[in-house]
């Protein structure tokens, strides 16, 4: 052991904070993913939280698990939209702050939309959401 001390990063804060945003989506508990990727829920807690970086191999094993693509766990960093340029080589540009589908909680809220009962209160949500904006 080099005695080397582990600081996150904000790369490694955004991965963790992604992971747990798609855990939740899921409906999975800690305990839950950890079982399915084969480490204690302490290790998913310390993945969450920055605590512990996460591998590589670990990321792919998350996103198996996950049901999502790896790219997942990076959306919203800056200097990640690939861009085509002239030449057709794909250039990468910085995410807009001002996206709303590059925060966590748009994602939250679109997920819980979803899991309403049904249509009816997805209109009567939307028609909340017009009248609070002042588009009705």
């Amino acid at each position: 052991m080099s005695g080397k001390i582990f600081t996150p990063t904000s790369v490694d804060e955004h991965i963790g904070q992604r992971v747990q945003l798609r855990r939740i989506m899921m409906g999975l508990s800690q305990k839950d993913l950890a079982k399915i990727c084969g480490v204690t829920f302490q290790q998913i807690q310390k993945y969450e939280s920055a605590g512990n970086r996460i591998s590589a191999s670990r990321l792919f094993e998350l996103s198996t698990a996950l049901e999502t693509p790896v790219s997942f766990f990076f959306l919203g960093l800056p200097g990640n939209i690939p861009e085509p340029t002239r030449s057709g080589r794909i250039r990468v540009s910085e995410q807009k702050a001002e996206d709303p589908l590059s925060h966590n909680e748009s994602l939250k809220l679109i997920n819980l939309y979803w899991k309403l009962p049904n249509d009816e209160q997805r209109k009567m949500v939307m028609k909340m959401l017009q009248s609070l904006n002042g588009l009705e």
